[in-house]
């Protein structure tokens, strides 16, 4: 649910915001509102310091030092020490690489003496160079000019010709220096550049000094942000600031702006103010607001969609996975996240998700894509599984239909429920009658099927819930309006909402295909296996069945995960949200606090 928040507005003599946003930065509750001005010299100045430093951690981090190096420690500003090392580890690495290419060429020239070839030259005597691809050579070439091969490659020929001028294709200019030289000058580099690696390995073991610089100019940048969010008054000499705070935290909140005497109005928050949205939700429910965020926060009038899709996207994705094997992959997969430090924060969620599996996986009675409703042990317990045949349609399809019918049931409840609360009655009467419609016609109907209500009065019920719902829809649908006119927007949205409606429905058959399509793809890769074991009498051919299914269900996992996360989240983005008539017009609670 959307956390309450309370709203300060402080009031001081222009100066003295920077203490204060100082002390609101240790309290660390305090979101202050920051205001959409264009970067002025002193804030780009301090985001240059956070670029700057963020490009030299970058760097070192990514600099390879080979084993055995030994750091050479060298006093002085880490800044300026990082930057220069860093400069210099990127010109060596690709000074060496090219001379390393050099000396390749070179070799396939072999050895020469730079200062004879320059003597020929002088005395008349010119040399050419040649390169050409060993198809397009010609024997023939060592009888019409005084041609000699240097060396042979997979596919060029090397050869040099002597005389004024030729006409054979393929001249290049003639070698710079020798390979002796070259290596030299290769040596050299390599030198200098193993003192490099010596003071990139003494700047990266002071990486953390870097950070902490990073972390200061951040808050000096967070500080300034807030600060300029000032609104001046009183002829420049007043300066107000506006900041929220969750309501549950009103008493350290404000015993500490007690302690520092400043002077502050303390007031619930309204909509119109569009304080920040914090979210107060039970453990469970807080593993899937990254979801809501992908989305976008509400806004502080909405609702929050959290507990909704945290019951109905784990059952989405339960039902796409649908099969019990692959839900214990999942949680063991989601226990290893709990040791890698990046995905650590997921873990919990994958295990859930993993955990829904199980449970959907057992009710579909598939395991590995195998049916265990064929097996001894589960013959006490059948009658939980799903029947393969309901009223003549497939079961996973009639279940995917219910489903969505009360995914999108509870949509409907939601909006008629917030349009009370955000317009009032009057205004919400066209809504609450769509709701009274089709969400109470649907309760009715399922009474009926169950045999609850006879035909008779399953006929009154369903005439009476057609009238008053034809009220709202096409009369009173809009106070400020004529009837008339509201006769004709209730057709309207009757076309759109008939139409809609049954588009939406048919969505949730999502849930069924991609079910099947894994079940089908995983029985596929146990065929297959089972073809290649046979009677399993041969003991060798244990070791092609299992890599064949074990890649085979490796692969089907990681393809049925995919559609079971992005489908199901589609159901609840379009449908839901769009029945429902939820907004993101929310912003994230970010209060100012140090790192």
């Amino acid at each position: 649910m959307i956390a309450s928040m309370t709203k300060y507005s402080f009031v001081l003599l222009n100066g003295q915001q920077e203490d204060l946003l100082e002390n609101l930065q240790e309290i660390g509750l305090v979101d202050i509102t920051r205001s959409a001005k264009p970067i002025d010299e002193t804030s780009q100045k301090l985001a240059g310091e956070v670029e700057l430093l963020d490009g030299l951690i970058h760097g070192l981090n990514n600099a390879v030092i080979p084993e055995g190096v030994t750091p050479e420690y060298i006093d002085g500003d880490i800044v300026r020490l990082a930057g220069g090392q860093i400069m210099r580890y990127s010109e060596d690495s690709v000074q060496i690489k090219m001379l390393e290419k050099e000396v390749h060429h070179l070799k396939a020239w072999g050895q020469f003496d730079k200062e004879q070839m320059d003597q020929l030259e002088e005395a008349g005597v010119h040399l050419h160079f040649h390169v050409i691809s060993k198809k397009h050579f010609k024997q023939a070439w060592k009888e019409e000019y005084a041609l000699t091969v240097i060396s042979e490659g997979k596919n060029t020929v090397r050869f040099v010709v002597v005389g004024d001028e030729d006409n054979l294709p393929g001249e290049v200019p003639a070698p710079e220096s020798s390979v002796q030289e070259k290596k030299k000058e290769l040596d050299q580099q390599k030198q200098h550049f193993d003192k490099t690696l010596r003071r990139i390995a003494s700047a990266k073991e002071r990486i953390p000094e870097l950070e902490a610089l990073r972390q200061k100019a951040l808050e000096k940048l967070d500080l300034y942000l807030a600060g300029i969010t000032a609104e001046s008054a009183a002829e420049d000499t007043i300066v107000t600031l506006v900041g929220y705070a969750p309501t549950e935290n009103d008493e350290t909140v404000t015993e500490a702006l007690n302690k520092i005497g400043v002077l502050y109005i303390k007031e619930e928050a309204q909509a119109k103010d569009n304080p920040p949205i914090t979210f107060r939700n039970n453990w469970f429910v807080r593993q899937f607001e990254v979801l809501t965020d992908m989305y976008g926060r509400p806004a502080y009038n909405g609702f929050d969609p959290t507990p909704f899709i945290s019951v109905f996207f784990l059952l989405f994705f339960a039902l796409c996975m649908g099969d019990a094997g692959y839900g214990l992959v999942l949680i063991v997969i989601g226990l290893m996240l709990k040791k890698v430090p990046s995905f650590k924060d997921m873990a919990p969620l994958v295990v859930l998700l993993g955990g829904g599996t199980v449970i959907a996986g057992f009710f579909l009675h598939t395991f590995f894509s195998i049916d265990i409703a064929q097996w001894k042990i589960f013959e006490p317990v059948q009658f939980l599984f799903l029947p393969d045949q309901i009223g003549g349609y497939a079961g996973g399809m009639v279940l995917s239909i219910v489903v969505g019918i009360v995914h999108l049931c509870l949509a409907m409840t939601v909006k008629a429920i917030q349009s009370v609360k955000v317009k009032g009655l009057d205004a919400s009467l066209g809504t609450l009658g769509w709701t009274l419609l089709i969400v109470g016609g649907v309760i009715v109907g399922g009474f009926a099927l169950a045999g609850v209500l006879s035909s008779e009065i399953t006929k009154w019920i369903i005439i009476a819930i057609g009238v008053v719902s034809a009220l709202g829809i096409f009369v009173f649908n809009n106070p400020d309006r004529n009837k008339f006119a509201n006769i004709g927007m209730g057709l309207w949205d009757t076309y759109n909402t008939v139409t809609g409606l049954l588009g939406d429905v048919l969505s949730y058959l999502r849930l069924y295909a991609l079910g099947l399509a894994g079940s089908m793809l995983g029985m596929a890769f146990n065929d297959m296996g089972g073809m290649v074991l046979g009677d399993g009498s041969n003991p060798i051919l244990w070791i092609p069945f299992l890599i064949l299914v074990l890649l085979g269900h490796t692969l089907n996992v990681a393809m049925c995960a995919l559609g079971a996360f992005v489908h199901p989240l589609r159901l609840n983005f379009l449908e839901f949200f769009k029945n429902s008539g939820y907004e993101a017009a929310g912003r994230n609670y970010t209060p100012l606090k140090k790192q």
